[in-house]
C-alpha cells in the first residue's frame, strides 16, 4: 500500500522530493533563507559519509585541518579567474560590530586562497611535500534558486588541497581522488557514475582541468556528485608557493583540490527512493536494522535484545523499537525512514521458531528460522539489497542512455526522455551553447578510452575531437 503523504515520483518527480526529504525528517526549512536545518536523519547520513571518506582520505595520508571562514577580497582577487567565477555568488560581510571594515571579507565560497595563502608561508623545499591536507566545513554561495540539498546557500562538504614538487605527481593525486569519489559512489551510495574531464567552459574557475564524477537520477536529470581539480601552478604562482627543488634552484609548487557535499543525500534520494519513501544502501545506511517487537511479551523483547546485541557486536548496526506505538505505525515509520531491513518478532513467530525479515528495497517479507546462524542471514541480506539497489540503478541508467549522431536525434531524444546523451563535438564552445538551447543540456564530461562513434560534430557536422557525455542538469 503506499504512503498517501507522498506524491508519487511519476506524477510530480520534484514534489516527491520534498515530500521524501519532509516525511523521513531528513531537512527542514529554516528562518534563514536558502538555508535548511539538517535534521537527525538527515544529518545521520552526512556523518556516515564522513566517516567512510574521512577513512579514506587518510588511508591515503591525507591530514584534516581547519581554516577560517572570511577570507579577505585582497587576497581573493590574486587568482582573477576565481574571483570572477564566484564573485556573483559571494556573501560579503562588510562590518564588525559598530564598525565598518577597512577591507570586506568573503564568506569562505572554496577555500583555494586561504590555503595558498597558507602554504606560501610554510613550503620551503621539495623535502616538505608532498602536503596532503583536506578539510571539513560549511561554505556558502548565494545560490538564486535552492532545494534541500541540492542547492543551498549554506551547505556541508569536504575540500581536499594537495601541494607538489612535480606535474606528474599533481596530476596522479587528481586521478587518484577521483577514483576514490567512484569507489564511494559505486560501493557505498550503490550509485553508478560516469567519470572523465569536463569541458575548458565547465571546469572549475581556476583550474587546469577538472575531473568529474557524473550520477544520473531517476527521472533523467543528471548530478554532478564530485570533482577533482589540477590546477598546475597557477595558484602558487599568484601567491607565490616556491620551493627549493632537488636542484637547489626555486620552483613553483604543483597543486590539486577535490571535494563533495551534502549533495551527495540529495543524489542517495534522487536514485534508490520509491513512493513509500526513503530507501539506504545499507553501507551507507546510520541504521541498518530496526527490531520490532509486536506485544509486550517478556520472552518476545528478551528475544528482541537478544538479537540486537548479537547484530551489533558482529557489526550490524541495529535498534530495537520499544516505543508505545501500534505495530503498524511502527514498519510505516521505518520504511519511510528507509531503514535497510525490518525484524519483526510476534508470538506465533516465536512458536514457530521463526521470525520475519523485511528487506526495504523490494518490499518483501521472508520467513527465517530463529537459530544460530540469524547473523549470517541479515548480512547475506544486507549484501543482497546493496547488490540489488546498485544493479537496479545501472539498469535504468542503462535504459536512460543515449546516442546520438545530429542535433535533431538529441532534441528527439531530450524531448521524450532526458537521460545521458553520447555525442562527439568539435570542441568549439558556440557547439557547446547551441547544445544548451535544448533544455539546458550542458556537457556531463569528457569520454576517454572510448571508441568513437562517428568522426562528426553533433552539431556542426565538422571533425570531431572529443566524445561526450551531455545530460541536463541539478
Amino acid at each position: 500500500m503506499k504512503n498517501k503523504a507522498i506524491t508519487s515520483r511519476d506524477v510530480d518527480f520534484a514534489k516527491w522530493y520534498t515530500d521524501i526529504v519532509r516525511e523521513a525528517h531528513l531537512a527542514d526549512y529554516s528562518g534563514v533563507k536558502g538555508c535548511i536545518v539538517f535534521e537527525p536523519n538527515g544529518y545521520a547520513i552526512w556523518e556516515k559519509m564522513q566517516k567512510v571518506l574521512d577513512e579514506k582520505f587518510k588511508a591515503l595520508g591525507h591530514q584534516n585541518v581547519y581554516l577560517p571562514l572570511l577570507i579577505p577580497e585582497s587576497l581573493m582577487r590574486k587568482e582573477s579567474e576565481l574571483i570572477e567565477g564566484f564573485a556573483p555568488e559571494g556573501a560579503w560581510v562588510t562590518e564588525g560590530g559598530k564598525n565598518k571594515l577597512e577591507e570586506r571579507m568573503i564568506i569562505r565560497p572554496t577555500s583555494e586562497t586561504l590555503f595558498s595563502d597558507y602554504y606560501a608561508s610554510i613550503v620551503k623545499s621539495y623535502k616538505d611535500l608532498p602536503l596532503l591536507y583536506n578539510q571539513w566545513c560549511n561554505v556558502m554561495r548565494w545560490e538564486k534558486e535552492t532545494r534541500p540539498f541540492l542547492r543551498t546557500r549554506e551547505f556541508l562538504w569536504q575540500e581536499g588541497h594537495t601541494v607538489h614538487a612535480s606535474e606528474e605527481e599533481a596530476k596522479a593525486e587528481t586521478d587518484r581522488m577521483l577514483n576514490v569519489y567512484k569507489d564511494f559512489f559505486e560501493n557505498y551510495l550503490a550509485i553508478p557514475v560516469i567519470t572523465g574531464q569536463k569541458t575548458e567552459r565547465e571546469k572549475f574557475a581556476g583550474a587546469e582541468y577538472t575531473c568529474t564524477v557524473e550520477a544520473l537520477m531517476y527521472n533523467g536529470v543528471a548530478l554532478q556528485g564530485a570533482t577533482s581539480h589540477y590546477f598546475g601552478q597557477k595558484f602558487s604562482k599568484a601567491y607565490g608557493i616556491q620551493f627549493l627543488n632537488k636542484e637547489n634552484k626555486l620552483e613553483n609548487a604543483y597543486q590539486t583540490s577535490w571535494g563533495a557535499s551534502t549533495r551527495m543525500i540529495g543524489g542517495l534520494i534522487m536514485v534508490h527512493s520509491d513512493d513509500n519513501g526513503l530507501v539506504l544502501p545499507p553501507k551507507i545506511a546510520p541504521r541498518q536494522v530496526v527490531i520490532v517487537p509486536i506485544g509486550q511479551d517478556e520472552e518476545i523483547t528478551s528475544l528482541a535484545d537478544k538479537i540486537n546485541s548479537l547484530l551489533n557486536t558482529n557489526g550490524i548496526v541495529s535498534f530495537v523499537d520499544k516505543s508505545e506505538k501500534s505495530p503498524g505505525f511502527k514498519f510505516a515509520q521505518h520504511e519511510v525512514n528507509g531503514i535497510p531491513v525490518r525484524v519483526e518478532i510476534g508470538k506465533r513467530d516465536l512458536e514457530n521458531g521463526k521470525i520475519c525479515l523485511a528487506r526495504r528495497d523490494t518490499r518483501e517479507r521472508i520467513q527465517i528460522e530463529n537459530d544460530d546462524n540469524i547473523v549470517k542471514n541479515i548480512q547475506h541480506l544486507l549484501d543482497d539489497i546493496q547488490s540489488n539497489l546498485f544493479n537496479t540503478a545501472l539498469r535504468r541508467n542503462q535504459e536512460k542512455t543515449f546516442t546520438a549522431f545530429t542535433l535533431d536525434d538529441v532534441k528527439d531524444i531530450m524531448s521524450k526522455q532526458p537521460g545521458f546523451v553520447k555525442a562527439m563535438w568539435c570542441g568549439d564552445e558556440n557547439c557547446e551553447l547551441k547544445m544548451k538551447e535544448i533544455r539546458g543540456t550542458k556537457s556531463r564530461c569528457i569520454l576517454e578510452n572510448e571508441k568513437p562513434i562517428s568522426d562528426k560534430c553533433v552539431v556542426c557536422g565538422k571533425k570531431a575531437k572529443h566524445y561526450v557525455v551531455w545530460g541536463i542538469q541539478y
